[in-house]
């Protein structure tokens, strides 16, 4: 009797976690969050593909194809639009919102199968009541969907290497988790890290019970259907494109489209921060103030003149020239002659420390520059607040790391380090680009707060089962 009570105790909280991280994507999705302008394209793709059977854009010569985004993100919009019509968003982000909440479970799931029932719940907690997760099920973005195929991946690696250990079929985890891997390419195409880190991290965790060979085979067929979906795209692109893309360009450009390397490697030699990303490069095709260039952006006075002449020209015609594009190569070419530690080391630390630990304001009514304190005193102190939590979250991580109680470790970290290699390279830094790691920072974080003897509480669930996800219907 005590048994069957613990276990509706048991069901009871989990649906009440549950229903609260519900409620806070909803306070989101009616606060509304700030929208950004990749919504306004992939909804024209969604719809100008399931309307008019066309992957493209409007120009001013009329619809063209494009290969400028991925298609796994306008796929889910356009079936949204097709269920719920055409100029309903809402409906995406309430399905975002409950594919999120999947995703905190199966985190959950993860941590109290290999660390402890304490651990399960933590992480539960974590995923489901975190603010910057639920703040972009709000948004239209491919961030949301890319949590989740995070959040799924990462269980279905556990069940993958577990089922192999036990000399189980595998099959059905392994699917699930090629599936995962193979839509978050879709979504984005750095989500071709997390396939290179999970794929590598299958053979070595399942060489252990399988062998080499049977690991290899195992690995080989994970990432073979991750990349399946890839194929078409790639067809198609070869077809109409005559290029071979399997990703999205890096630039978001169409074949022959100009794209200034010179000024992107110029922003590269100074750019830090969200703000940098912000006041220039986001004015690329608009107005760029000299007094938004911050010190770091000139060496010598005479790198501020011819600075300041050059960002007078842009200013003129309001774009960047292929002319004006090699004067600004040039110049960052010697910027880095001058400061080779600058570009190729502090600079892109200092661009990966900004994206972990600025003030996740990206999607929040806060100004910008929150840390002038004396011209809006509220908003600081929301971005001081949101950035302590941000930093709680990473600190828990950290600490479930350095204690060695994170299982999968090799696979977590091996996916995070090779996104941060990637991060520090861009020349925008966005708080968002650290969001698909998040999972990772709520497995390890309940890790951390996570105690308990794992073999035991196997053996004893193996006798008396927890909720599972039908249960609660």
């Amino acid at each position: 009797m005590t048994n069957w009570w613990s276990r509706i105790a048991q069901r009871k909280t989990l649906a009440a976690v549950l229903a609260a991280g519900f409620a806070l994507r909803l306070f989101f999705l009616l606060l509304p969050v700030s929208r950004d302008d990749d919504t306004a394209v992939y909804t024209e793709l969604a719809r100008n593909w399931f309307q008019r059977g066309v992957y493209g854009v409007t120009t001013a010569q009329g619809l063209r194809p494009t290969l400028i985004r991925l298609p796994g993100y306008p796929m889910f919009l356009g079936a949204v639009f097709a269920v719920f019509g055409q100029h309903r968003l809402w409906p995406g982000m309430v399905i975002q919102a409950v594919l999120d909440l999947a995703g905190c479970w199966l985190l959950y799931d993860v941590a109290r199968t290999e660390v402890s029932r304490r651990a399960g719940w933590a992480a539960l907690l974590l995923a489901a009541l975190c603010p910057f997760t639920a703040a972009y099920t709000a948004a239209g973005m491919t961030e949301s969907l890319s949590i989740s195929c995070v959040s799924l991946a990462v269980w279905s690696l556990a069940r993958t290497v577990r089922a192999a250990e036990a000399g189980n079929d595998p099959r059905w985890p392994l699917i699930a988790l090629g599936g995962a891997m193979g839509y978050a390419i879709l979504l984005r195409p750095d989500a071709v890290l997390l396939a290179a880190a999970f794929c590598a991290s299958l053979f070595w965790y399942a060489r252990k019970s399988l062998g080499n060979g049977r690991a290899l085979r195992l690995a080989a067929t994970a990432a073979a259907l991750a990349a399946l979906p890839l194929v078409p795209w790639t067809v198609r692109n070869l077809r109409t494109f005559h290029t071979f893309q399997p990703l999205a360009p890096r630039y978001a450009n169409n074949p022959g489209e100009f794209v200034p390397l010179g000024f992107i490697r110029w922003m590269r030699t100074w750019s830090v921060d969200f703000v940098d990303a912000g006041t220039v490069f986001w004015n690329l095709d608009g107005q760029i103030d000299m007094d938004d260039i911050p010190p770091r952006a000139c060496y010598t006075p005479a790198e501020c003149r011819l600075t300041e002449t050059l960002i007078g020209e842009h200013d003129q015609t309001d774009t960047v020239t292929p002319e004006l594009d090699a004067k600004f190569g040039a110049l960052a070419g010697q910027r880095i002659r001058e400061q080779p530690w600058n570009y190729y080391v502090r600079f892109p630390l200092e661009r990966v420390f900004a994206m972990w630990f600025w003030p996740r304001t990206e999607l929040f009514n806060i100004e910008v520059h929150w840390w002038r304190v004396a011209d809006h005193a509220a908003e600081s102190a929301w971005a001081m607040a949101l950035a302590l939590v941000n930093l709680g979250y990473v600190g828990l991580a950290v600490v479930g790391f350095a204690r060695r109680r994170v299982p999968f470790s090799a696979a977590l970290l091996g996916y995070v380090a090779l996104r941060c290699i990637l991060l520090a390279t861009v020349e925008s830094p966005e708080q968002r680009y650290t969001m698909v790691m998040f999972p990772v920072l709520f497995l390890a974080g309940a890790c951390a707060l996570g105690k308990g003897d794992v073999a035991a509480e196997r053996k004893e669930r193996r006798a008396e089962p927890e909720a599972s996800p039908l249960a609660l219907q």
